[in-house]
């Protein structure tokens, strides 16, 4: 009796410690979170529970590397089962008594059986880690030490078992056979080696236990708690749109994000969600192309400084009780600069914005909305931008183009593409009853290798007996490229006048063949007060396809590979439509390689890198062919004028433009409609 006391005196003081531990760390990291701005989240509970569902108990994020996918799930849903087992065992150490319930064999066999499974997701772990040397993982004493204190702790599970059975003079059993392996091992122990034999595995596994509660919200494994959060409060609404900044703000005295806590909290817990997986770093362009952003390394280092700082912070305040104080001393944190400091220049202007990083991350994090804030504070407030990139938006400002030609050519193409005017390409002010307004965009206008695409497209409208007008000078650049940038006062007056030109000839549904410039009309200036339909060209000419509007009759003998644009793809789920069409048109052979729909590799272009010289590293639309011509291809398709410029200087730089020809779905369309070019 007084054996039990004891053990219960000292099991309620080791779980208190531990647990006062516990949440002194976690208390301190909700003081960090809390030092961010209030952020209105919307509330769609249906929805967010239902993604929920789907990416932590389906763990579908982490399925998209199957190998490690399955792995984690087997260590989740192991951890779930065990905890019954944890407290059978627990109880068994204090009182001497197990769970009493019908059914209780059936609940061993499957405990032994979860614990065997998890020995062999960690031993695979640790093959991916050190032996197959995956580059996303890293390695050392800090990544494993949380694969010991599972591996351990199963360990403990099965020894202690073992000493119980041995113990207890139970005979080998079907359902618990590795712990009845164990108990063969100590057969013919006395009673009292027996007793101490079990209660050492006891109390390992219960040390062990509590260890791994205290370890955890110190270190990148605090994503047991965080990641669930983060996904339940996740941005909802469309996928990439970026936060509006309030540019009337009288009293802001900075615009962007200059300092850790400029960020909102949202934004801070993405900090603390991070797995350090790699994933999101193994398929940056920037980063596999040799520049020195790592989205992992983003997160990690804006954790890190806020953790440094927030307790610096936080232990100056008099609403944080006595406890909290004495993690740290050093005001260091207080003097380091976010940009120039945490992040360089270097690493925010490499990004591309093409999300893949968030679209691979297992729990939720975004890395862009963060990138484009400490840009909006270079630009808004410091005046900082690399120089190609300043010439750009200053000709937007200027001309309405990034390379600065006249504004009021802007309408010369079509003369250029329909010189006999027999296509009757007419503005909005000379035929004001149409159906679609045609927006352009300065690629579809000005570049003389976008025009074709537009010259195909509108030849495909007329036969589809399409009402189209265009805006001609009136057209302005939709602010794509100033927002990515950082120039959110040149969007926002850009967006303004657009939508004053579209409400003023009362638009309601427009089409355009810039992915860039299709997401950002629709899915970030309705914010603005933009209220008509917005089309891409691919998702027209597919419907028009199926309708039989159009025919494609003539056959088409080529090898075709899609490129996925990230904003027509990522940003906006287009995958099929142009797919569709393709495979709609006869004699082309449609082919997939590797890097395709979801986990596509950008072409380089987005971001603003459109108009700014790579200087570091491979060049990413170099990089992004290899890809496409790794299936041998005799064409290569896309919906971008970006991605079509980005791979046919690829393939230039290949010298393999002679054999591989870039070209837009609708071109390849056109020619299949019309038999001609």
């Amino acid at each position: 009796m007084l054996g039990t006391l004891i053990q219960l005196l000292l099991f309620a003081a080791v779980m208190g410690c531990a647990l006062a531990l516990f949440w002194r760390v976690v208390y301190h990291r909700y003081l960090y979170i809390q030092l961010g701005k209030p952020v209105q989240l919307q509330k769609q509970l249906k929805d967010r529970l239902r993604v929920f569902a789907i990416q932590v108990f389906g763990q579908s994020k982490l399925l998209k590397d199957p190998k490690s996918g399955v792995m984690h799930i087997v260590i989740f849903y192991g951890f779930i089962i065990l905890q019954l087992g944890a407290l059978d065992l627990i109880l068994k150490g204090l009182i001497g008594h197990r769970l009493d319930f019908s059914g209780y064999d059936i609940f061993t066999v499957i405990q032994e059986y979860t614990v065997a499974l998890i020995l062999i997701a960690m031993g695979y772990a640790t093959y991916r880690r050190y032996i197959e040397k995956l580059k996303r993982l890293k390695r050392g004493w800090k990544p494993s030490i949380v694969v010991f204190f599972i591996f351990f702790l199963m360990l403990s599970v099965l020894i202690s078992g073992g000493f119980e059975r041995a113990r207890e003079g139970l005979a080998a059993s079907f359902y618990a056979p590795l712990s009845s392996g164990v108990a063969s091992l100590v057969d013919g122990w006395s009673h009292t080696a027996l007793t101490i034999g079990f209660y050492m595995s006891w109390w390992a596994h219960l040390l062990i236990l509590l260890a791994f509660l205290i370890y955890v919200p110190q270190s990148k494994h605090f994503h047991l708690i965080t990641a669930p959060i983060n996904i339940l409060l996740r941005r909802t609404g469309p996928t990439g749109k970026l936060a509006s900044l309030d540019l009337e703000d009288e009293s802001a005295e900075t615009f962007g994000v200059g300092k850790i806590e400029e960020f909102t909290q949202k934004q801070m817990l993405d900090f603390y969600a991070c797995v350090e997986c790699g994933r999101c770093t193994n398929v940056c362009p920037a980063n596999t192309t040799g520049k020195m952003l790592s989205p992992m390394h983003l997160i990690t280092k804006l954790r890190d400084h806020l953790t440094d700082k927030g307790a610096v912070i936080t232990s100056k305040s008099p609403w944080v009780p006595a406890y909290a104080f004495g993690l740290h001393a050093d005001p260091t944190p207080l003097e380091t600069e976010l940009i120039g400091g945490v992040m360089t220049e270097e690493e925010l202007w490499a990004c591309t914005t093409c999300r893949n990083c968030e679209d691979q991350c297992p729990v939720g994090n975004e890395h862009v909305d963060k990138i484009i804030d400490m840009r909006r504070h270079l630009v808004l407030t410091q005046g900082s931008m690399p120089h190609d990139g300043q010439r750009a938006l200053q000709n937007i400002e200027r001309q309405g183009n990034p390379w600065g030609i006249n504004r009021n050519d802007r309408i010369k193409w079509v003369k250029e593409v329909d010189p006999e005017d027999t296509l009757k390409i007419r503005t909005v002010k000379e035929q004001p009853d149409f159906e679609y307004l045609f927006f352009l965009g300065s690629m579809g206008a000005y570049d003389l290798r976008s025009r074709k695409v537009t010259h195909a497209f509108v030849k495909l409208m007329r036969e589809a007996g399409i009402s189209f007008a265009i805006l001609g000078n009136e057209e302005k650049n939709s602010g794509d490229t100033p927002r990515r940038m950082g120039n959110e006062f040149l969007f926002q007056q850009l967006c303004a006048d657009n939508i004053a030109t579209f409400q003023k000839y009362k638009v309601k549904k427009i089409v355009t063949t810039c992915p860039h410039t299709y997401h950002i009309f629709k899915n970030e200036y309705p914010e603005f007060g933009l209220t008509a339909e917005v089309f891409h060209h691919t998702e027209l000419l597919h419907a028009w396809v199926k309708e039989g509007r159009l025919w494609p009759q003539h056959a088409v003998h080529e090898r075709i590979t899609y490129h996925d644009s990230c904003y027509l793809g990522r940003y906006n789920e287009v995958y099929e439509e142009p797919r569709e069409i393709l495979k709609a048109i006869p004699g082309v052979e449609l082919v997939e390689q590797a890097r395709s729909r979801s986990n596509s590799m950008c072409c380089g272009a987005g971001g603003g890198m459109m108009w700014m010289e790579e200087k570091v590293g491979t060049r990413v639309n170099v990089a992004r062919t290899e890809q496409l011509l790794s299936v041998q291809p005799t064409v290569i398709s896309s919906g971008c004028p970006y991605c079509l410029t980005m791979v046919e200087d690829g393939t230039k730089l290949k010298e393999v433009e002679d054999q591989v020809k870039a070209r837009d779905v609708a071109e390849v369309l056109a020619l299949s409609v019309f038999g001609v070019s």
